[in-house]
């Protein structure tokens, strides 16, 4: 017998607005009780690699969810599928990868260096325009300051954030300039 889960999760197949519902309803069930997934996980990994995007974009945001109480061995056998769209050609999956990420190696403190190496290969990522790869750089700058002190104050972090403040996004160089103002407070 089914679950009302994996019903949801077929129900994401469904056409339109029904699946955008259904797909809300599914990330407010992992923020809210994250445990009663985790037993669907294999199905959201699968569902990471829909052709439909809001689909995928559900999967990682529920992926991510889920790392805060999912057991550490099913995060690490996806971290690297998980990362992969950070580096293109979609800006918006990719930003969805790198906010998940930083949820990830928060709640996964032993996946964090191999996040923060994913999350900064957006600096040389291929997406449609270079716009959309400096909105995806201030994403992760804004990612990145939430993984925790330790992390935002690696060399390779800095380095990268540091090379931001002269981004021709202001939205971008504000972030970076804050990060550092924030990092600088810390220490």
């Amino acid at each position: 017998m089914k679950t009302n889960i994996s019903l949801l999760i077929e129900q994401m197949g469904l056409p339109g607005c029904e699946k955008f519902r259904v797909s809300k309803r599914l990330i407010a069930m992992s923020e809210k009780n994250p445990a009663a997934l985790v037993p669907c996980f294999t199905q959201f990994r699968g569902l990471m690699n829909a052709e439909n995007q809001i689909i995928k974009w559900t999967a990682f945001k529920i992926i991510a969810n889920l790392s805060t109480v999912a057991d550490g061995r099913q995060i690490a056998a996806v971290i690297d599928e998980y990362l992969a769209p950070i580096s293109g050609p979609v800006m918006i999956t990719a930003a969805n990868a790198i906010v998940g990420a930083a949820k990830i190696a928060a709640a996964q403190p032993v996946l964090a260096e191999k996040v923060v190496r994913g999350i900064l290969c957006v600096e040389h990522a291929r997406y449609q325009t270079d716009e959309c790869r400096n909105i995806a750089i201030g994403r992760a700058i804004t990612a990145l300051g939430t993984i925790g002190k330790e992390i935002a104050g690696q060399p390779s972090v800095v380095n990268f954030v540091e090379r931001q403040t002269s981004n021709s996004r202001n939205a971008t160089r504000k972030k970076a300039v804050a990060f550092l103002r924030k990092l600088a407070t810390r220490q």
